[in-house]
């Protein structure tokens, strides 16, 4: 539940509870409500969030323009079982909000709205507790990330995490301007915030503070979304001073797979040493419709009842990995068997030395898969290939080849090949590409422009990518 959907009364919903008259002064409908007193208890000024009902009879009301509290009063909203014409006289020329002939007596105003109230407080207590048992999940599952993010769909809003010097860890749902507002306030900086409901919340005890929350409910009238985002903070201060073996675990792990994509006899010996002696692998993609499944582990569990070691690493929502021919048919029945929508691309069995290839395979079957809406597609059976190169001779399957002939000889060519190869698997995503190559985006810009001088293809048309795509599949024959 967003909290824009919130349970906090505001003004203008307790004089229609009460059935009587709002007489709007300085305090406008749609504040909300924090607590109710009689007048005679009347002592502190409410705060800028919330306001407090004054219940009161008739004959006090006509005293109140000497009463020294006036000032605060107006600050506050007044209720009281009088309607009539003297009593409305009276509330506009003191500057007072008031709720004006509620139907219960007035030895009855004060217990119905502290049970109203209550009954309130009582539930947003229960939202609070029951977010917070959610935000516990996301810990476990996804550590400081999942909360941040958590966090900000629980209080409809944004947030950002930054550490004690005021750099980002983590931000969800914020634009620029949202995370320029949240380090100035964070560090004491002046600045012009965008935000009313801006809230800081500082991330450890006393002056041992390891991180700051700034957090931005869009209702900024909910005290909800405050009291989630404190316990919230109490939550990542954990987090943050635990050392997280999984995140370590899973950086290793994808740094080791990178490694097995360059290929050649370094990656041969990486992968006896993980524990994978088979000369060939099939490259497999998964990746979830949703964002609230854990893909990776949910595949270790699935490897882990195969009996198959961890060769995979997520990149990008799409989870990457290499796994021995015999145990492909079982994780597809997996993937199709699971209850979320998972999506998976299987390649061609390839040797180790050249398993990117299949992974790209794999990367483009599973693109194919999430867009068609499939569980589960083979490359073979993307048109493309089962439809062209299938029904080709072999005379016919090397011409198309020689297309990148110019771009595949000489010292480059496999470097171009390979950065060819990951460009169209990616669909022509450059920032992708870039990622996944481990280039910067102007090298991997230079390297296209060298193999359409080479080709004479033009990578920015559908038509010569395609032409592209098939003489690399082709090559591969």
């Amino acid at each position: 539940m967003s909290y824009s959907r919130r349970v906090v009364r505001d003004v203008i919903s307790l004089a229609r509870y009460l059935g009587g008259d709002l007489r709007e002064a300085r305090i406008d409908g749609a504040h909300p409500v924090n607590s109710v007193v009689g007048l005679d208890d009347f002592v502190v000024a409410p705060g800028p969030r919330f306001t407090t009902l004054v219940t009161v009879r008739a004959g006090q009301l006509r005293r109140l323009a000497d009463d020294p509290r006036l000032p605060l009063l107006q600050g506050a909203v007044l209720v009281t079982h009088s309607g009539t014409r003297s009593t409305r006289d009276t509330v506009r020329d003191l500057g007072i909000t008031a709720i004006l002939d509620a139907r219960p007596p007035h030895r009855l105003l004060r217990p119905t709205l502290e049970a109203l109230l209550a009954m309130d407080q009582a539930a947003e207590a229960r939202a609070v507790t029951s977010a917070m048992r959610v935000l516990t999940l996301a810990a476990r599952r996804s550590g400081v990330t999942g909360v941040v993010a958590e966090l900000a769909h629980r209080i409809d809003g944004w947030a950002v995490l930054l550490d004690r010097h005021g750099e980002v860890i983590t931000t969800s749902g914020a634009g620029a301007l949202h995370i320029s507002d949240a380090i100035a306030v964070a560090v004491g900086r002046p600045v012009r915030v965008r935000h009313r409901a801006l809230q800081v919340h500082p991330v450890g005890p006393g002056e041992d503070i390891s991180a700051h929350l700034v957090t931005a409910p869009r209702n900024d009238s909910s005290g909800r979304g405050r009291e989630l985002s404190s316990q919230a903070a109490a939550l990542l201060d954990l987090l943050l001073r635990t050392r997280d073996s999984s995140h370590l675990e899973r950086l290793g792990r994808s740094m080791m797979f990178e490694s097995v994509l360059r290929g050649g006899e370094a990656a041969d010996r990486l992968l006896r040493r993980w524990g994978v002696h088979e000369p060939t692998l099939v490259g497999f993609a998964l990746a979830s419709r949703t964002g609230g499944v854990d893909v990776e582990h949910l595949l270790a569990v699935w490897l882990d009842e195969l009996g198959a070691e961890h060769v995979f690493a997520p990149q990008r929502g799409v989870v990457h990995g290499l796994l021995r021919d015999d145990l492909v048919e079982a994780l597809s029945e997996r993937v199709r068997a699971a209850q979320s929508p998972l999506h998976l691309g299987i390649g061609e069995p390839m040797s180790t030395s050249v398993a990117a290839s299949s992974v790209d395979q794999a990367h483009q079957a599973c693109e194919t898969a999430r867009s068609s809406g499939e569980r589960v597609v083979r490359y073979r059976s993307i048109p493309t290939v089962s439809f062209v190169l299938d029904r080709l001779d072999d005379e016919s399957t090397r011409r198309i080849a020689t297309v990148l002939d110019p771009a595949r000889v000489g010292e480059q060519g496999p470097v171009l090949m390979t950065t060819l190869r990951t460009f169209l698997a990616s669909n022509g995503a450059w920032g992708e590409s870039a990622a996944r190559l481990n280039i910067h985006r102007q090298t991997l810009t230079a390297r296209i422009r060298r193999i359409e001088d080479l080709t004479g293809l033009s990578l920015s048309d559908q038509d010569d990518r395609v032409a592209a795509w098939l003489a690399l599949r082709a090559a591969d024959r």
